[in-house]
Formats: C-alpha cells, structure tokens, sequence
C-alpha cells in the first residue's frame, strides 16, 4: 500500500485526532445531506437529486440548451452516467436532444417546456428542504465560512489543463 509521506522522513502523514474526528463528521453529514435531498426530490418530484441537478443546469442555460459535454463537466459525472441521466429525462418528456449545429459530433440537451414546468413545481419544496437541512442550522457567520471552505476546496480539487485527470473530461 502506498502512502503520502513527509518530504523529510518518508513517514506517513497520518490524520491527527481533530482531523480525523473533522473528516468523520464531514463524511457522516454529506451523506445524510446528500441522502435527505435526494428522498426529497424522489418522494416529490419523482427523480433522484442528480437529475434534478440537471434540470437546473438546462434551466440556466442560454436557450435552455447546453452541449452535452458542458452539462457533463458542470454536473461533474461522467459523459456515460450523464447519457445514462439524459435518457431518463427524455422518457419524462422534461429533456431532448439535439444535433450541435456547429459540431456534427455534438449533441445538445434541451429542456423542454415540460421539464421547464416540472422544474417550477419541484424547486419550491427542494429550496425549503436545502434551507431546513443546512441554512437553517447555521450561522450567517458560519454560511459564510462554509461557503469560502468550500470554494477552497473546489478550488484546489478541480485542476485546470489538459492533462487534468478528472472523469467528467474523459
């Protein structure tokens, strides 16, 4: 098994008692958070948070269209689960595709009025669940801390390049 050492000594770098007991926690709350969501949207809108993520997405977008490539990287999921996605939300009626235009090779998502419509159902109940769940517990100071925490991290985990091995540019 290989570790991350020190430059200096070659010794692992292991997490201390805070860091440990910080990155447990982290881990039990995005899950639960990440759970709570998705059983929010699946009892309320009948799909799973992901899609609903792309929903939003296509709703932002010039047109309410986003080549699929783009929608892949901004959701951060892979071309494959995102085609996988897509199609489901073509079954609903609330998302299709089309020929990119300036790209034979290319394909866009389009929201459809449908998906536009269901979208504006489900959000009321999805911001009220994002707001009980997490706004609700805490702090502006600490909204505000979580939100620079977070960009940081993004940050530092979302190398720019080419050579980026990230598995929604593959």
């Amino acid at each position: 098994m290989e570790y991350m050492t020190t430059a200096s000594t070659g010794a692992p770098r292991w997490l201390t008692d805070e860091e440990q007991h910080t990155w447990r926690a982290y881990l039990h709350a995005t899950t639960l958070l990440e759970d709570h969501l998705d059983r929010q949207l699946q009892r309320d809108a009948g799909m799973p948070h992901t899609y609903y993520g792309l929903l939003v997405q296509l709703s932002q977008a010039p047109r309410r269209r986003m080549r699929m490539t783009e929608l892949a990287r901004n959701a951060k999921i892979t071309r494959s689960r995102l085609s996988h996605a897509i199609a489901r939300l073509e079954k609903n009626g609330w998302v299709r595709r089309e020929d990119c235009p300036s790209d034979k090779r290319g394909q866009n998502a389009v929201l459809t009025d449908d998906g536009y419509a269901m979208l504006g159902r489900s959000a009321p109940g999805h911001v009220e669940a994002v707001r009980q769940a997490l706004f609700d517990r805490l702090t502006p100071e600490q909204v505000k801390s979580l939100g620079e925490i977070m960009k940081v991290l993004a940050t530092g985990l979302e190398p720019e390049g080419a050579d980026a091995d990230l598995p929604w540019l593959r």
